[in-house]
């Protein structure tokens, strides 16, 4: 029963990595056919084709873990291995929920409209600050990998101490504990500012809708939208990430408590991130989504 049920586990996973992988191929793809028409990619473009090559990468991350990681062994043999895919996780999770909050900035600045100085100031340099952010996040990156790699020597060390399968095990849950832990610092940063950008653009739609009374409808109704459909994007990534963390501790809780259908779960419930918010940033593109109509059409 319970191989049965982990084959059904296996099978969900493949198929939402393949949805994933379809979605964000589509965008790397139809960037690729611009940049080749037109010999340069949008702001915007840049940041959805950084990002969906990111979430490539993380589907791939996950699907290697899923299969090399169902016993505890998979650890604790290879220990170039163990640091080769735990750096990519680290490289790949990092840039997408960086770049992801990136966009939710790119979509504020774009958008909202606000008096202040300094909001006008980063409105009319907002490339310029989207590379400070970018590059500001790889010391975070640099930081992350540091600890990690520092940590995993010292996790190593112990495991070649340990003479019994039951420290092995103990060790293994201590190590996914502080996975967790490093994760959720390094990420509380980004997903924070996304988390600001959601409530100024709402800010931003209210006096929106205040000062465009006695304006025309026309005008009102496409700002509307703009700020709608701009919500919607910053939402859906905020919610879709929470959805992600939860899967971390789910796996995390599976695997103090020696429950592997429990961390299988988590891992399953862990992809859903990277591959439905594919989907609903093609949606929100008019252009992506006018390529993907065009598509059925033929």
């Amino acid at each position: 029963m319970e191989s049965v049920l982990m084959n059904i586990f296996t099978l969900i996973l493949i198929v939402q990595f393949f949805i994933g992988n379809l979605s964000n191929g589509f965008t790397v793809l139809i960037s690729c056919i611009d940049l080749a028409n037109r010999r340069r990619l949008s702001t915007a473009d840049q940041i959805l084709t950084g990002l969906a090559i990111s979430r490539i990468g993380l589907l791939w991350e996950i699907l290697i873990s899923w299969f090399e990681f169902r016993h505890y062994s998979a650890f604790f043999v290879h220990g170039l291995q163990l640091r080769i895919i735990i750096f990519a996780w680290i490289i790949t999770n990092h840039l997408s929920i960086w770049l992801a909050t990136i966009l939710s900035v790119f979509y504020l600045l774009k958008i909202a409209s606000f008096s202040s100085h300094i909001f006008l100031y980063l409105k009319w340099r907002v490339e310029k600050l989207i590379l400070v952010i970018l590059l500001g996040s790889l010391v975070f990156l640099f930081l992350n990998i540091l600890q990690m790699n520092l940590y995993i020597n010292e996790w190593m060390h112990m495991h070649e101490t340990s003479t019994t399968w039951n420290s092995t095990q103990g060790d293994a849950t201590e190590f996914s504990g502080w996975l967790l832990l490093t994760m959720t610092i390094y990420t509380l940063i980004p997903f924070t500012v996304a988390l600001m950008a959601f409530l100024l653009l709402i800010f931003s739609l209210r006096k929106h809708l205040n000062r465009m009374q006695l304006s025309s409808q026309g005008y009102k109704d496409l700002r509307s939208k703009a700020h709608i459909n701009a919500l919607k994007m910053v939402i859906s990534f905020l919610l879709l990430y929470a959805i992600f963390c939860l899967s971390i501790l789910i796996s995390w809780i599976g695997s103090t408590y020696k429950n592997d259908q429990l961390q299988k779960i988590g891992q399953i419930i862990g992809t859903v991130y990277p591959s439905s918010h594919s989907f609903i940033l093609i949606l929100g593109n008019p252009k992506l989504r006018k390529t993907t109509l065009w598509y059925r059409g033929c």
